[in-house]
């Protein structure tokens, strides 16, 4: 059994469940414990003495950057669908990654997919594969700073 991946299991679990109710926090137990012991060799979810810090950046640094850039993109997404003789690019491109944690890789490449507009199609060592609906460069320091270079500045200092 991994017991970080038990206490964030349970602890996500008493999130979406009530608190109050003895019944839903014995189940949580019993499946956070199940759930730990068949993900163990997959799941290497370590706390450290930094761990409280790295909350506290991704709370108060990372979230709010990333939630303005879900805000522009929608406008970005909604004013191409209300006005579909704007030109538009697709295609798929490629952006190197400084980040070398397979974590801070999977949260950037969720962001980036979270982020209307943008589509993570895969990561293979420091690269990311993503889908773009307007192509707006082919040069890979613009493309990197535009798709992700401010979520990749935070993300360096909060994972790694």
């Amino acid at each position: 059994m991994n017991f970080s991946v038990f206490l964030v299991t349970y602890f996500t679990w008493m999130i979406l469940t009530s608190f109050t109710d003895v019944k839903e926090l014995i189940v949580g137990l019993f499946v956070s414990l199940v759930i730990s012991i068949v993900l163990r060799k997959y799941y290497v979810i370590k706390f450290d003495i930094k761990f409280p810090l790295r909350i506290v950046k991704f709370i108060f640094l990372y979230l709010p950057v990333f939630i303005w850039e879900i805000i522009k993109a929608n406008f970005d997404v909604a004013v191409r669908v209300l006005n579909p003789s704007l030109p538009i690019n697709p295609g798929f491109v490629k952006i190197s990654t400084e980040l070398k944690k397979d974590s801070s890789k999977l949260v950037l490449a969720n962001s980036i997919t979270l982020t209307p507009g943008t589509l993570t199609l895969d990561v293979r060592d420091d690269v990311l594969f993503i889908h773009w609906i307007d192509v707006k460069t082919l040069e890979d320091k613009e493309k990197k700073r535009i798709i992700a270079g401010k979520f990749e500045k935070i993300l360096k200092g909060v994972f790694e």
